[in-house]
């Protein structure tokens, strides 16, 4: 009996010293160590990471578009996405700089062939519309531009490819002003200007060779759109005394957007001064999964994911051209990257992007805006971001220290990665 109950005490306090193994409080577990629940991918990826999912959408534009006419001749052949829209001429401008930092020729051949085929084509539409003949809507907005979303993103990538048969190809449009000479449009109200403008029709203004006309179309939009106690742009003006104030996502994209293009051709201060105010509007508004909401200012409004890649390729370029300090920027930057890459899907399509928007003034317009995969506003900006930011992971030394992404200069003599203790 007495061996019994040595033997059943001896199970019992086995089985508690056990347990206390088990348990981890304080004492006997590294806590911090534990991992988060992250709803999305968090920390550093391998630039081989990035450039796969970038590629996965290059393969999916590369197979859903085409450089051809319907046998007629009559038309382009249509694929997922239009040749000629000016969210295509982002992603040629995007596909010419993934080409150029990650070395793969086959995002260049892609935009060079698109852009090609566009100039071979126009001569003859072109021709056809002069004898007062229908011609494919497509292609009029390559011969007979209307509107600044007809010609200028495309005609930035043209200039960008330096090929002088894409140059010749560039086709000057008079668009509507306001009074103060401002680019402006005569919808959805007379004398609207649009923010989106900026990007439409700026960057091509400072790359065919007039700068000044840029910078004073960019004040122009500074004067008027700008809420300086946000830091952020309003998406519409029109005159009056009252303007209201919708954030949308996209469009303050396309102005950080345009900041970038101007600073690539020329390091203009005031330009400078503003896009690091914008980004200051910007960053605390980031969403803890790396995104940033369609109104930006309003959480309650949907993630969107093209203007997240908007300003994670801005993040990303600035810090590649040194223009900010790397840190404390690549802990965000690479947080709306990890965002974006777990919104490319396995064929290549991006999910999550607000499709085309007009503008309005009040807040349920925005809100309730669409989102589609064959939305092609997200694409460009997705390959844009990718490249640099596979740029960046390929020339920056970033580490890991207590799980977060941090920046450290590299010791020249050893390739090791300097650490400051104690500061």
């Amino acid at each position: 009996m007495k061996h019994i109950l040595t033997s059943a005490l001896a199970l019992i306090l086995s089985a508690t010293s056990l347990s206390a193994q088990t348990v981890q409080n304080d004492a006997t577990a590294p806590l911090h160590l534990m991992r988060p629940a992250y709803r999305y991918h968090y920390g550093l990826v391998s630039p081989a990471d990035v450039k796969a999912t970038i590629d996965r959408v290059k393969d999916y534009i590369t197979g859903s578009t085409y450089t051809e006419l319907t046998p007629d001749g009559s038309q382009l052949r249509r694929g997922d996405f239009r040749l000629t829209s000016y969210e295509w001429g982002v992603t040629y401008s995007a596909m010419l700089r993934a080409g150029q930092l990650t070395g793969d020729k086959s995002y260049t051949d892609y935009a060079n062939r698109c852009m090609l085929f566009l100039a071979k084509q126009a001569p003859a539409f072109k021709a056809r519309l002069d004898r007062g003949e229908k011609i494919d809507p497509l292609m009029m907005q390559v011969v007979a531009p209307d509107a600044l979303d007809d010609a200028g993103a495309i005609c930035c990538a043209m200039i960008k490819s330096g090929k002088p048969e894409l140059r010749q190809q560039i086709i000057a449009h008079r668009q509507y002003r306001y009074t103060d000479g401002q680019f402006a449009r005569m919808r959805p109200v007379a004398n609207t200007v649009w923010l989106d403008d900026m990007f439409m029709g700026i960057p091509a203004l400072a790359l065919h060779g007039d700068m000044p006309e840029a910078l004073r179309q960019f004040r122009l939009f500074h004067d008027k759109m700008w809420v300086a106690e946000r830091h952020l742009y309003r998406h519409g003006w029109t005159p009056g005394s009252y303007h209201p104030s919708f954030f949308w996502g996209r469009a303050n994209g396309w102005a950080l957007l345009t900041a970038c293009e101007l600073l690539d051709v020329q390091q203009d201060p005031q330009i400078m001064q503003w896009f690091l105010e914008h980004l200051s509007g910007l960053l605390p508004l980031q969403d803890f999964d790396g995104c940033w909401h369609q109104l930006l200012d309003n959480p309650q409004t949907y993630l969107e994911t093209s203007c997240t890649a908007i300003y994670c390729y801005c993040l990303a370029h600035a810090i590649n051209q040194g223009w900010i300090e790397p840190e404390p920027y690549v802990g965000q930057t690479l947080l709306a990257w990890n965002y974006v890459s777990a919104h490319v899907t396995q064929k290549g399509q991006v999910e999550g992007t607000c499709v085309g928007t007009g503008l309005a003034f009040d807040p349920a317009f925005y809100a309730y805006r669409p989102v589609n995969n064959y939305a092609a506003h997200g694409y460009g900006p997705v390959i844009w971001a990718g490249a640099e930011i596979y740029q960046m992971l390929s020339t920056l030394c970033l580490k890991t220290n207590d799980s977060a992404v941090h920046y450290y200069p590299v010791d020249p003599k050893t390739d090791e990665p300097i650490f400051y203790v104690g500061q």
